[in-house]
């Protein structure tokens, strides 16, 4: 039986049943995109009782400061109409002091999953708090939100550790009473706890189809933090060298489109097979299936679902050694799949597109096959009951 040791709290990953169903209360001030997902497919999953209150994802710097007085107020109703739940289970958009202070809550233990922090998340130079050097209340939301919390739920271990080390420092810059001591004490109670995703819905799409051109994926976020900059810089050196591929551009965009994009799409205009976000998961599962190699350039990724969903679905990445991805794709067993330097990857891209066909994807998929829903929920249920148990104890 395999046991694994985080801080105080061990888990028994072998448990295939819980002996005990909570029921929980799931509170998300940020109802969208990958938090919806989160929310919606463990409460799918989980053999726990979870009832989701939540307010629509828009507006985020405005849920991290107010969403708390309207979820407390929403919280106080359900409560009154259905009772206490066993244990509140929310996110790092909430500001939990202020919610506590608001809702009649008592003593029922809170887990608390961060899916991002403000205190190591790279902040967009265009961004007005920034230059106002306004960006440090948000990171202060996210340390009294763990604080405040019984158990924190990192969705990586370069996540967790970023942050307890960017929180050091954080409240080394305040001129007194900074209580350092804190630091520990959020530590002891922090566990990584891997993103689960639903990559089963994918298997219905599979194809076996071998491209005669190879297909370079992009199936992020069009924003600055996922260095498009560097991704098509790198596809530009590529192409003026000669070598063919083909191109795919996924992704959800927000606002105005960023200017690289736009020159890509006129750079890149006849190799371009799809650029947009998809209208269907169908059609997205499907690229995914069709892709051969990802590039993956990103500044910041605390889990990097997209990367998983490709590589599940026989996509061959090609990763910066740093971040989350050595931990998840396993540096030392896999290291032809990562990259040092921007010289470096070019190197390896060109030599993928060139042997995309003698490549193998198979142990790589079968790794992405272990934080899928099915299995990542169990390992949540067990450490939410364990955070459960000692409160009550």
């Amino acid at each position: 039986m395999k046991r694994y040791k985080f801080s105080s709290f061990f888990v028994d990953y072998s448990m295939q049943n819980i002996n005990q169903k909570l029921k929980i209360l799931l509170i998300e001030p940020f109802y969208s995109g990958s938090h919806k997902s989160w929310a919606d497919s463990y409460t799918n999953n989980s053999e726990h009782s979870i009832n989701i209150i939540s307010l629509k994802g828009i507006y985020w710097k405005w849920r991290m400061h107010g969403g708390a007085i309207t979820l407390a107020k929403r919280f106080n109703e359900f409560t009154h109409e259905n009772g206490s739940p066993d244990l509140i289970l929310t996110t790092d958009m909430l500001n939990l002091p202020v919610f506590s202070a608001f809702a009649n809550m008592g003593e029922i233990s809170i887990v608390t999953f961060f899916h991002e922090n403000q205190l190591t998340y790279p902040w967009s130079t265009q961004d007005r708090d920034k230059a106002k050097q306004r960006d440090h209340h948000y990171g202060f939301i996210n340390y009294t939100t763990a604080l405040k919390s019984d158990l924190i739920m990192f969705n990586s271990k370069f996540h967790k550790d970023s942050f307890i080390n960017a929180l050091r420092k954080f409240l080394k810059q305040f001129p007194d009473h900074n209580e350092l001591a804190n630091v520990n004490v959020i530590e002891k109670k922090s566990v990584v706890s891997h993103l689960g995703l639903s990559l089963k819905k994918f298997d219905e799409y599979k194809t076996e189809l071998i491209n005669e051109v190879p297909i370079i994926l992009w199936n992020h976020r069009w924003e600055y933090d996922k260095n498009p900059t560097s991704f098509f810089q790198t596809l530009k050196q590529i192409k003026d060298d000669g070598i063919q591929f083909h191109l795919v551009i996924l992704g959800e965009e927000f606002d105005t489109e960023m200017d690289v994009f736009t020159e890509a799409r006129e750079y890149f205009s006849d190799d371009i097979l799809h650029m947009g976000y998809c209208d269907s998961f169908a059609e997205y599962a499907n690229w995914l299936w069709k892709a051969d190699i990802l590039p993956v350039t990103s500044y910041q990724e605390f889990f990097g679902a997209s990367v998983m969903e490709a590589v599940y679905c026989n996509t061959i990445p090609i990763l910066p050694n740093r971040l989350t991805y050595p931990e998840l794709f396993q540096d030392k067993l896999n290291p032809n799949i990562f990259y040092e330097t921007d010289e470096d990857l070019v190197i390896k891209l060109k030599s993928m597109i060139q042997n995309y066909n003698e490549s193998t994807t198979e142990k790589l998929s079968e790794l992405a096959t272990e934080f899928d829903w099915e299995i990542i929920a169990k390992k949540y249920d067990s450490l939410i009951l364990k955070a459960y148990q000692q409160k009550i104890n």
